[in-house]
């Protein structure tokens, strides 16, 4: 992809807003679209993944008070968690746990976003992609959010 040079003065005076709204769309919209693509949403992902980090320690009630903060769309967390039982993808004993089936399905996604990450980062170095996210991180702690890494 090429991409149009201006002068730094020029790019300075650009509207963050603007920039990382766009981001945001252009970012979570390809990600979005390559979860669709396993009947799933960010919800189902995230879940899929802190399940994975630690099987049979999230209960209903924790993880949807870790995810909640996460979710722009107001999606109702239960029902994501109701999905991924009745697919049989997760468990509930008490605590939830990944299926076989839910880290096939899981480990799909998984390379699905690492191929539209890659895509992203093209051309963007480590300390370049370290650099960008440092300085939102800056920018949000500086009006008060919380600038923790999300995990």
């Amino acid at each position: 992809m090429t991409m149009n040079e201006y002068p730094d003065d020029q790019v300075a005076a650009q509207p963050i807003g603007y920039w990382s709204g766009a981001a945001y769309r252009a970012v979570v919209g390809r990600l979005r679209a390559e979860l669709a693509s396993e009947q799933l949403t960010q919800p189902h992902w995230w879940t899929l993944n802190h399940v994975a980090g630690s099987p049979g320690t999230w209960t209903r009630a924790e993880l949807a008070d870790k995810l909640q903060p996460y979710d722009d769309l107001g999606v109702e967390l239960e029902d994501v968690f109701d999905d991924l039982i009745e697919r049989g993808w997760l468990l509930e004993e008490p605590g939830f746990v990944l299926t076989a089936t839910g880290e096939e399905g899981l480990a799909r996604a998984r390379e699905r976003n690492a191929g539209a990450h890659a895509e992203t980062c093209d051309g963007v170095s480590t300390e370049d992609y370290v650099t960008t996210i440092n300085t939102l991180r800056r920018m949000i702690g500086n009006l008060g959010g919380s600038s923790d890494l999300a995990v």
